[in-house]
């Protein structure tokens, strides 16, 4: 690190945690964060304020006023503007050293393959099942660990799945892709907008974490977050040997 680094990146360098060398480990990192939207805005702007190297960030759409009440890396000028295009803008007003990618594409099967495998570290930020199976798809059959988050009316939850350790379950054994579960979206239910920041923030502390080997604890467990309450209750969650995903091997 030169000094303007070390200047920048002191607060965490005293950290017994962390230090000079977990401050490097996330200058080296690589992050991928899928969805720019109420989660993938506080978790874009804490893995770059907290210099994680180089972030790749993937969302399809552009910014609305209706995102405005709870997404924080958009602003009502950026309005239009495609969210990957403005999270970078806003990571670079905060630190200009993070190599930030934007990729304005729908987080396929395709693009994941290609993105997936690069990464050091993936952060699901989206709100429809079929993204989320088709991440956990690829991390497991790249072997990189996933920071899960979702946020609805008042409720969050919050669960790393890590298929580089035996036994670890993979979103699939939790929530089966033909479940039958209803999907909602804050676009009907509504989102309580503090509530996907805290959930967001919290996906980043994971991540970092992670990145700088201090591991997870929430590797196996999910967090549920009752946001009128203010509760955390965590659950333990076991590998489904009949998993589709994780419990067969990978071809």
């Amino acid at each position: 690190m030169n000094d303007a680094q070390l200047l920048r990146y002191s607060r965490h360098i005293l950290l017994n945690e962390l230090g000079v060398e977990g401050q490097e480990r996330l200058l080296a990192s690589h992050a991928l964060v899928i969805g720019a939207g109420g989660l993938g805005s506080p978790v874009a702007l804490y893995l770059g304020s907290a210099g994680v190297g180089r972030i790749t960030v993937v969302d399809h759409d552009v910014v609305d006023e209706t995102n405005l009440q709870r997404q924080v890396a958009h602003t009502l000028a950026r309005v239009g503007m495609p969210k990957a295009e403005s999270i970078r803008a806003a990571v670079a007003a905060i630190n200009p050293d993070v190599h930030m990618v934007p990729v304005v594409q729908r987080a396929d099967p395709a693009l994941l393959d290609e993105l997936v495998p690069a990464a050091d570290v993936v952060l699901d930020c989206t709100d429809n099942f079929e993204t989320r199976h088709a991440i956990n798809r690829a991390c497991v059959k790249h072997g990189r660990p996933l920071v899960s988050g979702a946020a609805i009316r008042m409720d969050g939850q919050l669960s790393v799945f890590d298929s580089r350790v035996p036994g670890n379950p993979c979103y699939a054994c939790v929530f089966p892709e033909h479940s039958g579960v209803e999907e909602t979206r804050c676009a009907t239910l509504g989102v309580f907008a503090p509530l996907v920041g805290i959930v967001g923030t919290m996906q980043a502390a994971e991540a970092l974490k992670l990145l700088t080997g201090m591991g997870s604890r929430l590797t196996g467990q999910l967090l549920m977050i009752d946001g009128r309450d203010m509760a955390f209750n965590a659950i333990g969650l076991p590998q489904n040997p009949q998993c589709g995903v994780c419990g067969q091997p990978q071809g």
